[in-house]
């Protein structure tokens, strides 16, 4: 990368947006200075420069919400970065998946994105956000061995509806399945992006 192309401010700073190329949402904005993109350069993870504090800062480093740097592109003006990552856990000190959660306007038009990704987010920030009255928060709370349970209740019912050759009941308990078993990957600390990433190295 040919930082001579990079028009950085008077505080030898340039914005850089945060997009993760499994789900194409942007995570968040943060700021770089030479010693920041050469430190992500090297070790192919995200370094920032904080400007509150004055200093680098290696995302993920005490909360293990890594990135993992694909591409780093600059726009047409040299003043603004593009970072696609592979996004460990959350991207928001706050435990969203994103930092651009509050909306400003919304038209109600329905934003196409993977439905399956839409649910893991929502069970992430469930995680990280209790709801008094969830039942994905009563599954986090129980642990590992209730998680797995419904699980394999989950897979049994799928089996049965199958072996039924119930084509609405197979569609039904699959979808129960797939949705424990995102709980699962979830408290596992297991990312779609993982999973992925496996398929696409099985099926090249």
């Amino acid at each position: 990368m040919d930082l001579s192309m990079i028009k950085f401010d008077e505080r030898g700073l340039v914005p850089a947006v945060v997009q993760d190329i499994n789900t194409n949402k942007v995570l968040m904005l943060a700021y770089m200075n030479k010693e920041s993109i050469e430190k992500t350069l090297e070790t192919k993870r995200t370094c920032f420069f904080s400007r509150s504090r004055n200093e680098l800062w290696e995302k993920g480093a005490t909360s293990g919400n890594v990135q993992d740097v694909v591409s780093i592109s600059y726009d047409c003006d040299g003043d603004t970065l593009l970072v696609m990552v592979k996004q460990t856990g959350v991207a928001c000190h706050t435990g969203a998946y994103t930092c651009f959660n509050d909306e400003i306007y919304n038209s109600g038009e329905k934003i196409s994105a993977d439905v399956v990704q839409r649910v893991y987010d929502t069970v992430m920030d469930r995680k990280n956000n209790p709801v008094e009255g969830s039942y994905t928060n009563y599954l986090f709370d129980k642990g590992i061995d209730k998680i797995l349970k419904k699980v394999g209740e989950e897979n049994a019912e799928v089996i049965i509806a199958a072996k039924n050759n119930s084509r609405q009941e197979v569609v039904y308990e699959t979808c129960d399945l797939i949705y424990h078993v995102l709980v699962m990957l979830i408290n596992q600390g297991v990312s779609l992006g993982e999973l992925k990433a496996e398929l696409e190295s099985r099926y090249k």
